[in-house]
């Protein structure tokens, strides 16, 4: 997903502006991610991820190579979305070198033993491993960095 890299534009509803721009039900607000190159050819993707597929496991939604049905986006970087019920933990371990944001769309989540509510993220830092548990339903994004 790629506005062509071009610089951006004040102009509303412009296609102008080089970010990849990214939103998550319960999420108020954009996330933007800029992409590794300038000049790229313009692009456009929009998928629905089912609940389904984000319930209680880690499901790809953007990667620079698109797999697995994720939309494409010029970065290193795999965003997953993931929705809990109460008491449900999850983990994601972290290669060598890659680092991690959690965006918290809803609910509360503790992040590597942090308490996170609606609208916070954490950059858990020099960890292996990302570990998300849910205190009540919730919702978040994680960001696996290169």
């Amino acid at each position: 997903m790629s506005s062509g890299g071009r610089r951006p534009s004040s102009r509303k509803g412009g296609h102008s502006d080089p970010r990849c721009r990214l939103a998550a039900s319960g999420f108020r607000g954009e996330i933007w991610i800029l992409p590794n190159a300038r000049d790229l050819p313009a692009s456009y993707e929009q998928r629905l991820f089912p609940v389904e597929e984000r319930r209680g496991r880690l499901q790809l939604l953007a990667a620079a190579d698109g797999r697995d049905g994720a939309v494409t986006i010029h970065q290193d970087v795999d965003l997953y979305g993931v929705l809990l019920d109460g008491g449900q933990q999850l983990r994601h371990e972290l290669r060598p070198g890659r680092h991690a944001w959690v965006q918290v769309a809803r609910g509360s989540v503790g992040v590597n033993g942090q308490t996170l509510g609606a609208g916070d993220g954490a950059a858990p830092s020099g960890e292996r491993a990302v570990k998300i548990g849910a205190r009540v339903p919730s919702e978040a994004l994680l960001f696996d960095l290169a």
